[in-house]
């Protein structure tokens, strides 16, 4: 017979007062997105005397169904997965070259703590802007993908997070490896990354986070709108209506702006949706040891 756990009356009190937090916590982070659904399901009469709330009024999916004919939400869409695809391949491959390294004790990385103070500072001061924006334009990056994705190719944040991981890895295992003969390549691919999962799991979660919501990059690194990525596309059609697409928002019917708006902003969360639970099980786990370890 397994033993109950007798718990006092403060702690089941507290446990209480925790549970009724987090699902208030919880509910207030998913309103806004059952309340955006709502609106993409409902009709123009509905959303313009403010009657939508949680649940759609005049259910309908016009929205969805004009959203098919709209190519420029589409080709946002693909140029976004093209950048996360790339973007998250660059910045895993650079973060662990960059962690490797930097995990190793002085002595047997001389140089380890100048580049540390090297990467420290890069995180602590940025170029800025227009300094940053000078070398994608003289680089010849301007309108292309890469000046997306070469800016912010090396995340320090991510490089900290697992040269501290790999600190907290047991000396022997690499040292049992060279004795056997193994280079640093094979110890870092076939003895580091194969016990560094939930970490990676992490970092990935995060570089594709990064890369499929920024916006910003978009608006000053790519002058051409049909190589938009989603997120700016997006933000010109919510926050900034360009001229150029009042044509193709008319072609809509009598749809008003802000239930396309809804469905499309609704559409360009579920990627992340869909990725985030087979990560998550990682992410609280990855945190605490990239953080506290070494």
């Amino acid at each position: 017979m397994q033993k109950k756990y007798n718990q006092s009356r403060a702690g089941v009190i507290f446990d209480v007062f925790n549970y009724i937090f987090l699902i208030l916590l919880a509910v207030v982070c998913v309103l806004p997105m059952v309340h955006l659904f709502a609106i993409s399901l409902s009709s123009k009469t509905a959303i313009t005397a403010g009657a939508v709330g949680i649940f759609p009024v005049d259910a309908s999916l016009e929205a969805y169904a004009n959203l098919l004919k709209e190519s420029e939400f589409f080709r946002a869409g693909l140029i976004s997965v093209e950048r996360t695809v790339l973007g998250v391949a660059i910045n895993m491959l650079l973060t662990i070259l960059a962690a490797y390294p930097l995990s190793k004790s002085t002595a047997t990385f001389r140089a380890r703590q100048k580049y540390v103070w090297f990467f420290l500072i890069s995180m602590l001061f940025t170029g800025g802007m227009i300094p940053t924006y000078l070398i994608v334009r003289y680089t010849g990056l301007i309108d292309t993908i890469w000046s997306l994705i070469l800016p912010t190719a090396v995340p320090v944040f991510s490089v900290i997070l697992l040269q501290n991981y790999f600190k907290g890895l047991p000396g022997e295992l690499s040292e049992s490896a060279q004795i056997d003969g193994a280079s640093h390549w094979r110890i870092l691919f076939q003895l580091y990354l194969p016990l560094s999962k939930p970490v990676l799991a992490v970092l990935v979660l995060f570089s594709a986070f990064n890369h499929w919501n920024s916006w910003v990059d978009g608006m000053l690194y790519i002058n051409d709108t049909t190589k938009y990525p989603l997120q700016t596309y997006l933000q010109t059609i919510v926050v900034d209506v360009d001229p150029t697409r009042i044509n193709s928002l008319r072609d809509i019917g009598e749809l008003c702006q802000e239930n396309s708006n809804a469905a499309q902003v609704f559409l360009s969360i579920i990627p992340i949706l869909l990725i985030y639970p087979f990560l998550q099980k990682h992410f609280a786990n990855g945190i605490v040891l990239g953080a506290v370890k070494g």
